[in-house]
């Protein structure tokens, strides 16, 4: 009885994860339709808030010099701009690097400063350091590998002019910049379409749903100010202050224009470890934030909250059970050749019915899987080439399935967290490359 139940418990929760996925879906081609033809100028804006730039930088020296001119070349008024960039607990030469590309001729009157921080909390201590100082209406973040696109911050601060008192702050698009480099870079580089260009925008499009990226956004200074800034020692500071814009009521705009290009982890192990830190962070945010399921927050909250329980517990424990079914009725297979009574476990004669449905859905992920990524890749110049087909068939069997490896590292280590009293804050390098 208990492998009939798995079976059709499994069965149940991959429907509903088919579900999950096609709403999005549906919200990201809604809108790709209506803006596919639709021009963009650059025009004056209203006026030009000033802005704070913040560059969160730990041991970056292979790249944060041409990040620090890119920021400086940003089309937006010279005049308007602070830029704050922190070597942040650094042992190499990420400091003489940024103080190379600032004394630039055309840069050397510029409003920056490079402060060399000794300090705790990671990403989130920088950023609440530097809003203890920011001068600017919104504080915007890029990170060290971030490479903005000349009219990014452009684009930030006129979707946020579109309604400031509602929009508490606004996000771009972040763009893979080594994406040909090996299988794994040409992987994420799917992921990153994927999730820039259907999940985001669908759910922006649909709920007015938005969701602070690690980088290329920016937020109302005096806002985060009120709230206490950051969350000190957050490993997703940015998803935890998410939930925090939500409840006050106030949205998180996307604006899709904005581009910014981050390098991606080259190595398996730089990959696995930048994706672990990622999904303690996640997990963190969605166990401290499952009480507003049963409290008075407001629907985005609830929705935000429900969608991300799902995806991280619900679901990821749907794609375990599936594998773990499929690899057992595999074996079972194997071992039939050599003794032809042993029994195939999750597939008796009287259960027949439902492991073809079971097998209908696997292949209906996959169908999925492959038509999200392919869509998203057909709204971005250039991406959409018939190598990527094979690609995304093949990293839904090696890239995607990783993230399950993932998953239950990053629950046990959430809960030792907890147990044990560590200290989760500390940075984890992800490996630069000079590009």
């Amino acid at each position: 009885m208990l492998n009939n139940f798995l079976a059709f418990s499994t069965l149940v929760s991959i429907w509903f994860s088919l579900l999950a996925s096609l709403v999005p879906l549906y919200g990201a081609i809604r809108f790709w339709i209506k803006h596919s033809k639709k021009i963009v100028y650059i025009t004056p804006l209203k006026r030009y808030p000033t802005i704070t730039i913040v560059v969160p930088a730990h041991n970056e020296e292979l790249v944060i010099a041409k990040t620090t001119k890119g920021i400086l070349d940003l089309n937006y008024p010279a005049s308007k701009i602070e830029v704050l960039l922190y070597a942040d607990n650094c042992q190499d030469k990420t400091a003489a690097e940024m103080r190379k590309a600032v004394d630039m001729p055309e840069y050397r009157y510029r409003n920056v400063q490079i402060i060399e921080r000794q300090g705790s909390g990671g990403k989130a201590g920088v950023l609440n350091d530097a809003l203890e100082i920011a001068q600017g209406e919104y504080i915007c973040v890029y990170d060290a590998d971030a490479l903005p696109e000349q009219n990014a911050l452009y684009f930030l601060v006129k979707k946020v002019l579109e309604n400031p008192s509602r929009y508490m702050a606004t996000f771009g698009r972040n763009k893979t910049r080594n994406a040909k480099q090996n299988f794994l870079t040409r992987c994420i580089n799917q992921e990153v379409i994927v999730s820039q260009r259907i999940q985001h925008v669908g759910v922006w499009n649909l709920f007015k749903i938005g969701r602070i990226p690690g980088t290329n956004f920016i937020i109302n200074t005096e806002y985060v100010r009120s709230i206490g800034g950051w969350q000190q020692g957050a490993l997703t500071e940015d998803t935890e202050i998410s939930f925090r814009i939500m409840e006050d009521g106030y949205l998180i705009a996307l604006a899709y224009n904005s581009e910014a290009f981050e390098q991606e982890p080259e190595h398996l192990r730089d990959y696995y470890y930048q994706r672990l830190r990622w999904a303690k962070g996640n997990y963190q945010v969605v166990i401290n934030n499952f009480k507003h399921l049963f409290d008075r927050s407001n629907w985005r909250v609830k929705l935000e909250t429900f969608y991300l329980t799902c995806i991280f517990f619900w679901f990821n424990l749907a794609v375990v059970l599936s594998d773990i079914i499929f690899f057992v009725d595999l074996g079972c297979v194997v071992a039939r050749f050599l003794n032809p009574k042993i029994p195939i476990i999750f597939a008796m004669d009287s259960n027949l019915l439902l492991m073809q449905l079971l097998l209908i859905n696997w292949l209906l992920m996959i169908l999925l899987y492959v038509t999200q990524i392919n869509l998203a890749l057909a709204t971005q110049y250039g991406q959409a080439t018939s190598d990527q087909i094979w690609l995304a068939l093949g990293s839904y069997f090696t890239y995607s399935q990783l993230f399950i490896a993932i998953s239950i590292q990053a629950v046990c280590s959430v809960i030792g967290d907890k147990i044990f009293k560590r200290d989760s804050s500390k940075w984890v390098k992800t490996k630069r490359f000079a590009d």
